[in-house]
């Protein structure tokens, strides 16, 4: 793989990115199809921060420069937020020869090493042809490294730094500890959804989750002009951007609500808006996921968490759609959401007073046990048809990408 590197480019990198698979490996026949698409998401995120080839051999993918412009720290920094990857590191190659790896071992990770007291040596040896086994790897390296910094010690049950050799087909690699990815299965595998994204803590929290499950998402976000300004609907698009380092690029469809909302204000009971309101929402988003060839829905509804949100509330609103509807953050806690809003980095953002449609009249006293023919009722003074179709045919796309 080197070899093949240095013949094409000429040139010859000293550092790789070597990928561990996650649940990809658990896959049986269908593996192969699992690892396609995770390479055609690598390479499609690599992309910008220079010219890397990117291979798979012995369960493990290889990130490997292909000349000196090629940003390897932008790079790991992609590589870490790609489902379908469990961990990863920046690994020093070398020949494979114990003439190369010793002092490649001590200059790769000296500035980690001053650092700490304690070590042991892991060697992993795929080439077979090699003429030292695992245990004698790992014995050659602790010596070269004790010998290069007196002040460390061998701990082989709680070392501040263990240092992995591993011996493959390509080469000798050498590093330290493995850094974890964000785990999953790769975008892509899963289908297509659409998610109903606002600019709230919750819906980038489930779209990032069904992202992980391998889904590809199409946002809807509903706009009410002028009652929202265009801020509120930029926070969302800033949402989704950080979601897309996750889960790639996806074209949101932002649908112009208000005249939805005026109807209901004008001619329905006060406490059925926000549940007639949820009901058009899950049309417009089913109507334009069948265009879009999704399978389902999602939402970043949790049980309880607020009126719209109760067991008959749902109820009512999943009636009003046939596609399945995906709520993974149904059984969590506002502190559990919070938690992963802030690992993902949209917590920042959507905390942002930029208010959404979902806040525009909002009733003082909504129905929180509703009975789905009380709200057919309600519904049957409305132009359901006309309305949702007034909204699909003037949803505007965007392309959203990675920053």
């Amino acid at each position: 793989m080197l070899e093949k590197t240095r013949e094409t480019t000429g040139f010859v990198p000293e550092e790789v990115i070597l990928v561990k698979l996650g649940e990809i490996v658990l896959k049986g026949l269908n593996r192969n199809t699992f690892e396609s698409v995770l390479l055609k998401n690598m390479r499609r995120r690599l992309a910008a921060v220079g010219n890397f080839d990117v291979k798979i051999a012995q369960s493990t993918v290889y990130v490997i420069p292909r000349d000196e412009q090629a940003d390897l720290e932008l790079a790991a920094e992609r590589v870490q937020k790609i489902f379908g990857i469990v961990t990863f590191c920046r690994a020093r190659v070398t020949e494979k020869s114990m003439e190369r790896i010793l002092p490649e071992a001590c200059r790769y990770l000296e500035d980690t090493l001053r650092r700490c007291k304690t070590f042991k040596v892991e060697a992993k040896r795929s080439d077979k042809a090699f003429p030292l086994t695992s245990p004698e790897i790992s014995r050659e390296v602790g010596g070269a490294l004790l010998e290069a910094f007196p002040h460390l010690t061998v701990n082989v049950h709680q070392p501040d730094l263990v240092v992995r050799v591993e011996i493959r087909d390509f080469g000798a690699y050498i590093h330290g500890e493995p850094l974890p990815g964000a785990g999953g299965i790769p975008v892509g595998t899963g289908g297509k959804a659409a998610v109903l994204i606002s600019g709230g803590i919750d819906s980038p929290v489930a779209a990032w989750c069904m992202a992980k499950r391998g889904l590809e998402l199409v946002p809807v976000h509903f706009a009410s002009p002028p009652y929202t300004s265009e801020r509120a609907e930029q926070k969302v698009k800033d949402l989704l951007k950080k979601v897309s380092e996750y889960a790639g690029r996806m074209f949101m469809f932002t649908v112009p609500f208000a005249r939805v909302q005026e109807e209901i204000l004008q001619n329905c009971p006060e406490e059925y808006f926000t549940i007639l309101m949820r009901r058009f929402m899950m049309r417009v988003a089913e109507r334009i996921a069948r265009k879009e060839q999704c399978g389902a829905l999602i939402t970043g509804e949790s049980l309880g968490q607020v009126a719209s949100q109760t067991l008959q509330a749902i109820a009512c609103t999943d009636a009003a759609a046939e596609m399945p509807v995906f709520r993974p953050l149904i059984g969590m806690d506002k502190s559990e959401i919070v938690k992963i809003s802030r690992e993902i980095d949209t917590f920042s953002i959507s905390i942002q007073p930029f208010e959404d449609c979902c806040t525009v009249f909002t009733p003082k006293h909504p129905r929180t046990r509703p009975e789905l023919s009380a709200v057919l009722e309600a519904e049957s003074a409305l132009d359901v048809e006309a309305l949702v179709q007034e909204c699909v045919e003037n949803a505007v796309i965007t392309r959203i990408s990675p920053v």
